[in-house]
């Protein structure tokens, strides 16, 4: 006889989810594209020019045929992480899902342009474990920090400065630069075209003929 409460629930565990195995590889998908999946991660403080750069990159790409696509970071925040604070534990996780995402998109044979604060220095090591070996290339948007909020694009800082929001990175919450990235784009050296072009001669340079 069952229970007024219904039957039992049954409670899945990690252990319970089996990968499947594919017939396409993530190489096959990658040579019908004719390229080689990346991941290329733009991290900087807030106005430093990532997602400009991130545009710029991909316009240069896309020109010359290749398969793309750009995770940035406000507009992942309108859908898949609409669900996420500011707060530490959310940052975390908001790296955390687009990392995974990333992952995804380079197995689908894509060279993918992430577009993310990504203040922690651990969570971007995270998401270069996540893919082979040299797929991932962090790309640290060197822009001062005065410079920002000089430009101040959204009006944060100013809101951040006085108190308006919490946890804001470069005011009120930490932001680690990398130590060892790959590309390093001074912005007032150059303008967004010109590093553009550095990122993309460097993924020429580092992809097998």
């Amino acid at each position: 006889m069952l229970s007024d409460h219904g039957p039992p629930k049954i409670q899945f565990t990690q252990q319970d989810i089996v990968l499947q195995t594919l017939q396409v590889t993530r190489e096959s998908r990658a040579n019908i594209k004719k390229q080689r999946p990346r991941v290329i991660w733009l991290t900087g403080l807030s106005g430093s020019g990532k997602s400009t750069i991130a545009n710029a990159i991909e316009t240069r790409l896309h020109a010359r045929g290749n398969h793309t696509y750009i995770l940035d970071g406000d507009n992942v925040r309108h859908g898949l992480n609409q669900d996420l604070s500011f707060s530490h534990e959310d940052r975390v996780e908001n790296i955390r899902r687009v990392a995974e995402v990333a992952k995804l998109m380079a197995d689908a044979g894509l060279i993918v342009i992430v577009a993310f604060i990504s203040p922690y220095r651990v969570d971007r090591e995270l998401a270069r474990n996540l893919l082979t070996k040299d797929e991932f290339i962090e790309v640290f948007i060197d822009t001062p920090l005065q410079e920002c909020i000089r430009r101040d694009p959204k009006g944060l800082y100013r809101k951040a400065l006085t108190g308006g929001i919490a946890h804001f990175t470069g005011v009120s919450s930490t932001y680690e630069p990398p130590l060892h990235a790959e590309i390093n784009l001074k912005t007032l050296e150059a303008g967004p075209d010109e590093l553009a072009m550095r990122v993309v001669d460097y993924l020429d340079k580092t992809t097998p003929a």
